[in-house]
């Protein structure tokens, strides 16, 4: 693979989806998963993906409990201002027939207790049967899912498995050998059955595919995953109004906003921001001679390298992330120390959870979308869904059908009575609510509700944290702004598995960004490693997937 441009962006997305903080209380506290394994391994027999059959996917047919006071832009999150006054109840009856299902999913957070849980007794109630948990710490949860799924007997019913820690040989052996194939279940007109499902937008859906045959279900992901930052509280008082449209331009914002006498400097670490303002494709794209190239050899990959060395070079990044202490980044963009930085789409809401209590002013902003260079942006569209469940291989098709069904449920969106209760719980139990309808959490919720049954599937993305003033309008204009910007990249959609002999040719890239950012490294270096990489394999996996493009 070529290196990730946000490896940990993923991770941080489900993190985004708790409904007004509520479910993030008790994730936030713990550690994410590391980072984005794109360089899962198979046999060199592995079948090349074709391009997507669009008959294979659902039919798309949008509903709408809550119209939405931010409306979507090319797919921009839409945000709610106001929590509805009424919910409205998607699914009229409890489609489960009473039995108990297994479920293995992931948690970064506490593992709540199964047994007299009120939270699990509420769901399971609109479910009709009983979702069994078998919760693993999400930080080691691709060696459980490995092992269960080496072991075909051992497999749960219901299984999430998240992108980063797709086994070795998915795509080749097991998704076909171990799960349902859901494509007769909810191809085209078939998931009429299943309005909620049928809501969730079909990029989502392209994710779930290995082999043309849809496999999995869903958990929808945003357009857009990564903004670059500014403390706008603390730059409102110093006067200063940033006009960013170049990486020059960001670089002379950081130079004005540095003073290492009050400790304080003018970014962090801009290496993932600048990878995003130069248009640096997440893998391959083509030149203008319509050849592959990977993204180490393009000239934007080189214009960004030299870009975010001159931020160094000009002494504008914290020691410490000089030091490449990266863990701690947000700690001291929150407290002031750094004012510029890059974080997921998630972390906005996040700092304000951390600190308005603390810091009533605190307010930070991502600044709008700029080419590196000074010209129109190009920002890459993230894959519609990165986490997705599966059914156990069955013939019982009463079961799959069942499962869907209860999926349908799980999937109901935003204004939904069904939404609420996943998302918050049982109202007097697990919360009360507020005079502006906001869910304020009890203390049994932090004991009982955590992130379970939505990551077995769950509806489309909405932004609608009403308890942060100004927020909801802020992320969602800014998003409607850069949404235009998105464009898809090659193979984008597409699970493709590289063969095992590839898997490491690009762990190199990492270090040598580093390096390079630092003044330790120079761009000879770059040619040096590219040269490495293509005689290491670099070559033949661009043939790899030349093949590909041409079966396509």
């Amino acid at each position: 693979m070529s290196p990730s441009t946000h490896p940990g962006t993923a991770p941080a997305a489900f993190r985004r989806r708790s409904f007004l903080g509520l479910l993030g209380a008790g994730a936030a506290a713990t550690a994410l998963p590391a980072g984005l394994a794109g360089c899962s391994t198979a046999a060199t027999s592995a079948p090349a993906p074709t391009a997507i059959d669009s008959a294979i996917l659902p039919n798309y047919k949008a509903v709408e409990y809550a119209k939405p006071d931010i409306a979507s832009v090319n797919g921009s999150t839409p945000g709610y201002t106001t929590i509805p006054e009424e919910l409205v109840q998607s699914v009229p009856t409890a489609p489960g027939t009473g039995r108990t299902i297994t479920a293995m999913t992931p948690l970064w957070g506490t593992i709540p207790p199964s047994n007299g849980n009120q939270y699990y007794e509420a769901v399971n109630g609109i479910l009709g049967s009983t979702i069994q948990f078998q919760i693993t710490d999400g930080n080691v949860y691709g060696d459980k899912l490995a092992a269960v799924l080496a072991s075909a007997k051992d497999v749960p019913d219901w299984v999430q498995v998240p992108s980063w820690v797709l086994p070795p040989r998915f795509g080749s052996e097991i998704v076909a050998n171990v799960f349902t194939d859901l494509t007769p279940f909810l191809a085209g007109s078939a998931v009429d059955k299943y309005p909620n499902l049928a809501n969730i937008p079909t990029d989502a859906w392209k994710a779930c595919v290995w082999n043309g045959k849809l496999y999995g279900l869903p958990y929808p992901d945003t357009v857009i995953r990564d903004a670059t930052y500014y403390r706008k509280d603390i730059l409102d008082e110093r006067g200063i109004t940033p006009d960013v449209k170049s990486a020059e331009d960001l670089l002379a914002l950081a130079k004005e906003l540095t003073d290492p006498s009050k400790n304080q400097w003018g970014a962090e670490d801009p290496w993932s921001g600048i990878v995003i303002a130069y248009g640096v494709p997440p893998k391959w794209r083509l030149d203008d001679a319509g050849k592959l190239i990977n993204r180490v050899e393009t000239p934007e990959y080189r214009a960004a390298l030299e870009a975010t060395a001159k931020f160094f070079a000009a002494g504008v990044v914290h020691p410490d992330a000089v030091a490449d202490q990266a863990s701690e980044a947000k700690s001291r963009f929150q407290s002031g120390k750094s004012l510029i930085m890059c974080d997921g789409t998630g972390g906005w809401n996040e700092a304000l959870r951390d600190n308005l209590a603390s810091n009533p002013d605190y307010a930070q902003q991502a600044f709008a979308p700029f080419g590196g260079d000074g010209g129109e942006p190009l920002l890459w569209k993230g894959n519609g869904a990165n986490m997705f469940s599966f059914i156990k291989k069955t013939d019982d098709t009463a079961l799959v059908e069942e499962l869907l069904a209860m999926a349908n449920v799980l999937a109901a969106p935003f204004g939904t009575t069904e939404f609420d209760l996943i998302n918050n719980g049982k109202e007097g139990v697990h919360f009360t609510r507020g005079a502006d309808g906001v869910p304020k959490p009890t203390a049994l919720a932090a004991k009982e509700l955590q992130p379970t049954y939505i990551f077995l599937v769950d509806p489309p993305v909405v932004e609608a944290k009403v308890q942060y003033p100004g927020f909801v309008e802020a992320m969602c204009t800014w998003m409607a702004g850069a949404a235009p910007f998105a464009k898809e990249p090659l193979f984008y959609g597409q699970q493709i598995t590289e063969p095992t002999q590839f898997a490491s040719i690009a762990a190199p890239f990492t270090d040598l960004e580093k390096d390079i950012a630092r003044g330790r490294k120079s761009l000879t270096d770059l040619d040096n490693a590219i040269a490495e990489w293509k005689a290491s394999g670099g070559d033949q996996l661009r043939d790899f997937y030349q093949k590909i493009l041409d079966q396509q």
